[in-house]
């Protein structure tokens, strides 16, 4: 798989990233670690180098089993991971990114992760309780102690982005993007580009609805985050399948799958993004993996935005609790 870069500080990563997140929580029940692991050591086989986990996946078990599959192919892997979501309730917001907070969870990461240093080390949200000059500086001290190697943020707005680099440069922002998401066009992709700062767009595949195997009828399990979703009710996704209708239309056209076309779409987009879809599925996954040999022309592209212009996507991404956590 070729490889990309993310921001201008030197990280280099696969075109196409993992998101762990799902083999832990979210989705349904968590997979047997026998299984994630085999999973996760799967997907570098077939080229991935780049995977994503934070400490409040579980919590803390998701990095667990990340740090047991990558460890013996430690050198050869970039491995992000969050801090800043207040799970022990000693935050003020749902947040906690006080800087001797983010130590500890540095160091306990690098403990459950099994390695010596965090590549990419993310604020998973902005903390309305603390400066963005604190943060920037905590991970900047982390940084020249040789305990991270990059810095990030994720769902941060323009003015944190551009406080935040002011004081340590970001390698990358995280935050959702796909063809039935794309705020972040409007004001954070100009931003990064004029930063020089990489994006991470995570639930690239519509949290599985871009993907076509989600329709009004399907039922999701208890644990399953997305019965909570606005966007994932009867009526909301009997009012969006039009737009899913319209990307199966173009990937029939093209002999590949709606999540493949999903997928190039975004690296079609520029350079220096690299989207993280995740799954619990080997043939998922290699379908993934195969979006990053899909190569969409101009033309493509047109005939893409031109089969969806129109289609207004319906319900809300979040829960109103979660959306009070998003930086704006």
């Amino acid at each position: 798989m070729q490889t990309r870069q993310l921001g201008q500080t030197g990280l280099n990563v696969s075109a196409i990233g993992y998101g762990c997140m799902g083999i832990s929580q979210s989705y349904g029940k968590p997979l047997p670690t026998p299984d994630a692991v085999k999973l996760i050591r799967a997907a570098f086989e077939r080229g991935v180098t780049f995977f994503d986990t934070a400490e409040v996946y579980g919590p803390y078990a998701n990095e667990t089993v990340v740090g047991e599959a990558l460890q013996p192919i430690r050198d050869q892997v970039v491995i992000a991971t969050k801090f800043g979501i207040d799970i022990d309730g000693t935050g003020k917001s749902g947040m906690n990114s006080r800087p001797e907070h983010i130590r500890a969870v540095a160091e306990a990461s690098l403990k459950r992760l099994r390695t010596d240093r965090i590549d990419l080390f993310y604020q998973h949200r902005v903390d309305p309780d603390v400066p963005m000059e604190d943060v920037a500086g905590t991970v900047r001290d982390l940084i020249r102690e040789g305990k991270v190697k990059h810095f990030g943020l994720s769902e941060a707005g323009v003015k944190n982005i551009r406080r935040a680099h002011a004081v340590q440069p970001v390698a990358a922002l995280q935050s959702e993007y796909s063809l039935w998401w794309r705020e972040p066009e409007a004001a954070i992709l100009p931003v990064l580009e004029e930063l020089g700062i990489g994006f991470v767009p995570f639930s690239p595949l519509g949290k599985g609805f871009l993907t076509g195997a989600i329709d009004q009828r399907t039922t999701f399990e208890s644990t399953d985050f997305r019965n909570t979703v606005p966007r994932f009710s009867a009526d909301a996704r009997s009012a969006n399948q039009p737009l899913v209708d319209a990307i199966a239309r173009i990937a029939a056209e093209q002999r590949v799958t709606p999540a493949q076309i999903a997928l190039a779409w975004i690296l079609a987009q520029k350079p220096w993004m690299v989207p993280i879809p995740g799954t619990t599925k080997l043939h998922r996954l290699e379908e993934n993996i195969g979006a990053a040999a899909v190569e969409l022309t101009a033309a493509d592209l047109a005939n893409i935005e031109h089969a969806i212009a129109g289609i207004a996507v319906e319900g809300a991404r979040y829960s109103p609790a979660q959306e009070a956590r998003i930086d704006r």
